[in-house]
């Protein structure tokens, strides 16, 4: 039984040395294998692969992908002309010398990023602050983008890191110069504003006063045209009256003295004094009065 025992554990044993010689590198991964801190070899294909057991040999994975350094704040910095803005960037990047990787950061990412981080925000600062708000915003964004990922690039080789992207997500005043940007936009619009309203009162009394003058024209016209009218229907009536009358002259002497009898005897206490003889109450005399005497008359 001790001999079966003892044979068992050798077995083991074995299996687990035999165990710890072999690890498998998938391909998204590069693996490094050292001994006693010094990088023997770097494995990037993918396979099955043998080494010697620890303490020998000892292996360490790292990514072999593309990686993301996204900043949970924006940064701030200060443009030429003496302006805050927050900018907000990520950058991509991915390991290219993993021995140099290592021996930089004995394979922590955390060490990387932090790393890459500094690098990022000096080229930023180094370009930020040669440029305007409006330039770094619109003017020459592209141009910004492009230096910083050129020096980015150069510093994050010297690490075994390739730089793939980098990228301004968002530019934006600090809140203070947000407020009064906003201010100054709503005066300018209030401005605007103004000048249309004025701009609108001026036009409307313009339009008004054209509107008025086009109604005294049109009423002038209207009057000048009645008039003519009025004229020519008085000149036509006065055609066919004088062509009714002339047929009868005796008739239209009466008519005529009814009408200055209207005119005379509008109301009860209307008089007037002349005599009654007088042509005027021709037509008042009944056969065989005399006309001789002065009297008054008065209305009924």
């Amino acid at each position: 039984m001790n001999k079966i025992m003892s044979f068992l554990a050798t077995f083991v044993g074995l299996l687990l040395l035999a165990y710890s010689t072999i690890f498998v590198v998938n391909q998204k991964n590069y693996a490094i294998v050292f001994a006693f801190g010094e990088v023997k070899s770097v494995i990037s294909e993918p396979g099955l692969h043998f080494k010697l057991p620890p303490p020998f040999q000892n292996v360490l994975f790292l990514d072999k992908r593309i990686l993301t350094i996204d900043a949970d704040e924006a940064d701030r910095f200060i443009t030429a002309e003496k302006k805050n803005i927050l900018v907000d960037s990520y950058v991509k990047w991915r390991i290219s010398d993993p021995k140099l990787y290592f021996v930089s950061f004995a394979g922590e990412e955390r060490g990387a990023k932090n790393r890459l981080s500094q690098i990022v925000k000096a080229a930023l600062n180094d370009e930020i602050t040669k440029r305007t708000v409006r330039e770094v915003i619109s003017g020459e964004r592209g141009k910004v983008m492009e230096a910083i990922r050129s020096k980015v690039t150069e510093e994050a080789r010297q690490i075994g890191v390739e730089i793939v992207d980098v990228r301004l997500k968002r530019v934006d005043y600090v809140e203070q110069i947000n407020n009064s940007v906003y201010d100054r936009m709503k005066a300018e619009r209030l401005r605007v504003a103004n000048e249309l309203r004025s701009t609108g009162s001026a036009e409307s009394e313009k339009i008004r006063a054209d509107a008025d003058r086009q109604r005294i024209v049109l009423l002038a016209e209207a009057y000048r045209e009645s008039e003519e009218m009025r004229g020519a229907g008085d000149a036509e009536a006065s055609q066919i009256y004088a062509k009714a009358f002339g047929q009868n002259p005796e008739f239209y002497k009466f008519y005529r003295s009814l009408e200055a009898y209207r005119a005379s005897f509008k109301g009860k206490s209307d008089f007037v004094v002349v005599d009654p003889s007088s042509d005027f109450f021709k037509y008042f005399k009944s056969p065989g009065v005399s006309s001789g005497g002065s009297n008054a008359v008065k209305s009924k």
